[in-house]
């Protein structure tokens, strides 16, 4: 492996890509399924009143917020499956480092997400290490940013990784 980072990767770096709409509404289903599954009685996300007085309206579980982009693995007329994240693939295949691990993640919210909206969502890589060598074996850390917005175009929030991608067979001792 190289220790120079190649020229398309360094302008890759800040650039908006893989800029997607997703594809179905933030649905109230969606959230009573999941609020019901751990057992969440959170009044904002079963009563209309409640939501009405404390956010202005039915809001989603912030936890939820990458729910609603995370692709269905077939649809009709789509001939390969989407993956979430694409960037982390992208790299790990322009790096020639088969094997990743996300070793960190963060979300930072804002707007609440609320039934209807249909979320945007872009990646952004923030950085890409000098090679490093681990117990794992020798690659590089990535951070990338995923944002989400909804139909009005407001900031819902930024989920953070950060991924190692590497060489098993160049394991450290």
């Amino acid at each position: 492996m190289s220790d120079e980072l190649p020229e398309d990767v360094i302008t890759l770096i800040d650039q908006t890509v893989h800029e997607e709409t997703a594809d179905f509404p933030v649905e109230r289903g969606y959230v009573w399924t999941a609020c019901a599954s751990v057992e969440n009685g959170n009044p904002l996300y079963w009563d209309e009143t409640a939501a009405a007085e404390i956010t202005g309206g039915p809001i989603a579980p912030l936890s939820m917020l990458s729910t609603w982009f995370r692709p269905h693995h077939w649809a009709p007329g789509r001939d390969e499956p989407k993956l979430p994240l694409q960037v982390h693939f992208d790299l790990k295949k322009r790096l020639n480092l088969p094997e990743a691990i996300i070793a960190e993640f963060t979300t930072v919210f804002h707007e609440p997400v609320r039934p209807g909206d249909v979320l945007t969502t872009c990646q952004r890589l923030r950085s890409v290490s000098p090679v490093k060598r681990t117990k794992l074996g020798r690659g590089r850390f990535w951070t990338i940013d995923v944002e989400y917005r909804n139909v009005r175009g407001e900031l819902c929030g930024v989920e953070s990784y950060t991924g190692f991608g590497y060489n098993r067979e160049e394991a450290a001792a």
